[in-house]
């Protein structure tokens, strides 16, 4: 998913989408330790225990980028949104790997 149709999603989506979209996310993902979308020195584990973190925060004061790459990293376990896979580059790195924290 590119970044503008991920800003679209963000702006639109509620935080109970959001929690639903985690929930799906940590039931639906098998391999944690793969890299992040975000930020390829991570894993998906470690970027699930960042953006997971979304009781922690009013959702009125949750920033629109952060949203956003909630949206680009666990977007396809949203329901009720169109969003189509993106090719993915391979990378040559080892990322950094955190057991993630479920909810």
């Amino acid at each position: 998913m590119n970044r503008n149709r991920a800003r679209e999603i963000a702006e639109k989506v509620t935080r109970e989408e959001l929690v639903a979209m985690f929930k799906r996310a940590q039931e639906e993902i098998a391999d944690w330790e793969s890299p992040s979308r975000i930020n390829k020195g991570l894993s998906r584990g470690t970027a699930f225990n960042i953006l997971s973190k979304i009781s922690d925060v009013p959702f009125d004061k949750y920033h629109i980028l952060a949203k956003i790459n909630m949206v680009r990293e666990f977007g396809e376990y949203l329901d009720g949104y169109d969003i189509s896979p993106k090719i993915k580059n391979k990378i040559n790195c080892v990322p950094f790997h955190q057991e993630p924290n479920f909810i």
